[in-house]
């Protein structure tokens, strides 16, 4: 039972890890000090998408899974298992992998453009 528990942690622990990639710079613009917090993830998260690393959340869900007497995760990992093919069709993943970098990138932009605006609403121009 503690091994099932322990994959679908993992299961759990990844899912929200790929939600806050996709939509952290968005949370930074009501937090802005978990900016790094988000840089960082996603940073890591292009990097294992770019060089094709399998995630070490992925190891532990296998790890717990085979122990519990469960199948483990394709090769591929858990983008592949859980959501390629079953959120969105297998044919389109880069366009989903480009979208979530565009949010990514445009919530960064947005964020930049509010610490402007929130800096400027501080210290007003003494003109």
């Amino acid at each position: 039972m503690i091994y099932r528990i322990i994959g679908d942690t993992a299961m759990i622990i990844h899912a929200a890890f790929i939600l806050y990639v996709a939509i952290g710079g968005l949370l930074a613009w009501r937090w802005p000090r978990t900016f790094r917090i988000h840089l960082g993830c996603a940073l890591y998260g292009l990097s294992i998408s770019v060089v094709g690393w399998i995630c070490p959340l992925t190891h532990v869900e296998n790890w717990g899974r085979e122990r519990a007497g469960q199948a483990g995760l394709s090769n591929e990992g858990f983008i592949d298992h859980y959501l390629t093919g079953v959120i969105y069709p297998a044919d389109h993943l880069v366009t989903v992998q480009l979208g979530v970098g565009a949010v990514v990138v445009l919530s960064w932009a947005g964020l930049a453009l509010l610490t402007l605006r929130r800096r400027r609403a501080k210290h007003p121009d003494p003109a």
